[in-house]
């Protein structure tokens, strides 16, 4: 009798054991889906966001950043960090009348300081093009862990001309 109350209560506490893992998981789940927070356009102060653009379909180089120094393309947006990849997009073209072409491709990285070591990291977040839609097109900054005082940067290609495969940079 005594074997099978231990059994018994073993089978019970690797029981608990599996209900508490999946109850973590769950948890864990619910965590990386949790919707981002709406902003209040009209409550909420907005942001200047410091753009440099390229018209060769790549990005600025790292060392270009160096310094102090930043590239002379740049672009003052000032937004909110629920802007979309799309609306950023628009802006840019509002600018440059000759990437509103149909086909231009728009390819968006973040420029950030390297906490690590000295001088600035890059991570290509997404694409968009203009005249269609895409699965970039809603991304939002705050969604790719953008942070005020990173820099944008928007590699444009031209429709003519392809753009170069993705996760592809400049060598440093």
């Amino acid at each position: 009798m005594l074997a099978t109350g231990v059994g018994g209560q073993s089978e019970r506490l690797a029981g608990r054991r599996r209900k508490m893992a999946v109850e973590s998981r769950v948890t864990q789940e619910e965590i990386k889906k949790e919707p981002e927070k709406p902003i209040d356009r009209e409550k909420t102060c907005p942001l200047l966001l410091r753009v440099f653009t390229t018209n060769n379909g790549r990005h600025h180089r790292m060392d270009e950043f160096s310094r102090g120094n930043v590239p002379s393309s740049e672009l003052q947006i000032y937004t909110w960090m629920d802007a979309t990849l799309k609306e950023l997009t628009s802006l840019v073209k509002e600018v440059y009348p000759e990437a509103r072409k149909k086909g231009t491709h728009f390819n968006f990285a973040i420029v950030f300081t390297d906490l690590k070591r000295p001088g600035y990291r890059v991570k290509e977040i997404g694409s968009t093009m203009s005249g269609r839609k895409g699965t970039d097109d809603s991304m939002t900054l705050q969604s790719q862990k953008f942070q005020i005082g990173d820099y944008l940067d928007i590699a444009i290609t031209p429709p003519n001309r392809a753009p170069p495969p993705p996760g592809r940079m400049r060598p440093y």
